[in-house]
């Protein structure tokens, strides 16, 4: 009788119970940013942090009902969630310890989700790790059940595609091609014992974390030969692009480069076009490249020259490359910075435009991430201040949509919706920079004057 009831007790443990499918009540409300008036609909909020995932990738479900996110709500740290941009509601969609969710894929052609697991983790003990593997979970089936209570075993829902080699890890990310044929997996490959321990030893002499990162970019008075020792050190490959076929898991080769692979995304229009960058985790030598799915045609997108600070660049458009041209430095100042657009086809290039902010080290700040709208109307782009300004390509008019978003603990990465009608933010406001909540911010009428 002891033993029953110790396994039943065990049994309704909260470490054991699992959260997949569970739904968590609406935390949607509205507010006025207090300097432009704008309404906004928060639809998290709250201790956990909820982040959205970077402005590359799709962020909908392809019914545009649902936004995908990551948060720490719940137990096993971070993992992977959905919240109804209507109702507020919220369904966990992941729940194991080994959940990777720096790389989600939503298809823009049918309710499925693509996520890895497995690998090291910090949550898993060394030696009981399990290989990362490609996982397809099913949300048309999903979301329905866990609505109604009614979610059934994991086994229900899911598929693996593939497990991933052990001699290859990630690096810039996994990108869903529009028409769901192929997964295209960043890679790096490990250097000898001693050229990772020398690496180590000067990465952890120069940086340590996101914050650190941000400091030594935005230093007005830091060196530039030694900001370019440390891109440089951050930038080293090798590096490159595999193919993973959806069907059948079968992995062949895309692309391989002597850099550092990073933000692999795919032209949502084209399918087959892939945009990718050298990662330095600040400024590069030729930050932008693209390549087809076949290994043609690879070259450098936007030849930069070497005062040039390129960086955040996101598809726009069937033809188009939207990005930023930095100006956060006196001596970017010197040469045109700002939001621009390049078109992948004649390679012509527009700036869209530039803001001035008076930051606290003396220097102007101006654009940091942007996106454009899928109807081609407008770009949104973020600051150093934690401001969100809308820029009509037609005119060029800036229009600040809303303020104060902190860019801590993460940057704000906004991104259009669907239908060209919302901003979608992560923002630090309403923690003062200490977790992230998710922010809709509805786009207004154009100015037609």
């Amino acid at each position: 009788m002891l033993l029953q009831f110790a396994t039943l007790a065990m049994l309704a443990s909260p470490l054991l119970a699992s959260n997949f499918g569970k739904v968590y009540p609406s935390e949607k409300r509205t507010m006025h940013d207090e300097k432009t008036g704008v309404e906004m609909i928060v639809l998290t909020e709250g201790p956990a942090s909820d982040s959205k995932p970077y402005q590359t990738h799709t962020t909908w479900t392809v019914d545009h009902q649902w936004i995908i996110f990551r948060s720490d709500r719940g137990d096993h740290g971070r993992q992977i969630f959905l919240v109804n941009q209507d109702n507020g509601k919220i369904i966990q969609l992941t729940d194991e310890p080994d959940t990777n969710v720096g790389s989600i894929n939503l298809s823009e052609k049918s309710m499925k989700l693509y996520y890895t697991r497995g690998g090291k983790s910090d949550l898993v003990k060394e030696g009981e790790e399990r290989p990362e593997e490609l996982v397809e979970l099913d949300l048309a089936k999903l979301i329905p059940d866990a609505l109604k209570g009614n979610v059934k075993d994991k086994s229900n829902y899911e598929r693996v595609v593939v497990v991933l080699p052990e001699d290859l890890h990630g690096s810039g990310g996994m990108a869903l091609d529009p028409d769901d044929s192929a997964m295209y997996w960043g890679v790096g490959w490990a250097p000898s014992e001693a050229e990772q321990k020398a690496r180590a030893k000067e990465r952890e002499a120069l940086m340590k974390g996101r914050r650190d990162i941000d400091q030594s970019n935005t230093d007005p008075n830091a060196s530039r030969e030694a900001a370019r020792k440390r891109f440089e050190l951050n930038g080293r490959g090798p590096g490159g692009i595999r193919r993973i076929d959806i069907k059948t898991g079968e992995i062949t080769k895309v692309i391989d480069v002597d850099f550092r692979m990073g933000h692999v995304q795919t032209n949502p229009w084209k399918p087959g076009e892939i945009i990718y960058c050298h990662e330095t985790t600040g400024d590069a030598p030729q930050r932008m490249w693209m390549v087809q799915a076949d290994g043609s045609g690879n070259r450098p997108v936007y030849p930069e020259t070497e005062d040039e600070w390129i960086t955040h660049e996101t598809v726009c458009g069937k033809d188009e490359l939207m990005f930023n041209i930095m100006g956060h430095l006196p001596y970017l100042r010197e040469r045109p910075t700002g939001i621009a657009v390049v078109n992948l086809r004649t390679n012509s290039m527009k700036i869209l435009g530039q803001v001035e902010e008076d930051l606290p080290n003396g220097t102007q700040g101006g654009f940091w991430h942007s996106n454009g709208s899928p109807d081609g109307e407008w770009a949104v782009g973020d600051t150093f201040e934690g401001n969100v300004f809308l820029i009509d390509r037609d005119n060029g008019k800036r229009t600040l949509l809303t303020t104060n978003h902190q860019m801590r603990p993460d940057h704000t990465h906004p991104i259009f919706s669907p239908d060209s009608q919302y901003v979608l933010i992560q923002s630090g406001m309403l923690s003062q920079g200490e977790n992230l909540d998710l922010i809709m911010v509805p786009v207004p009428e154009k100015d037609h004057d």
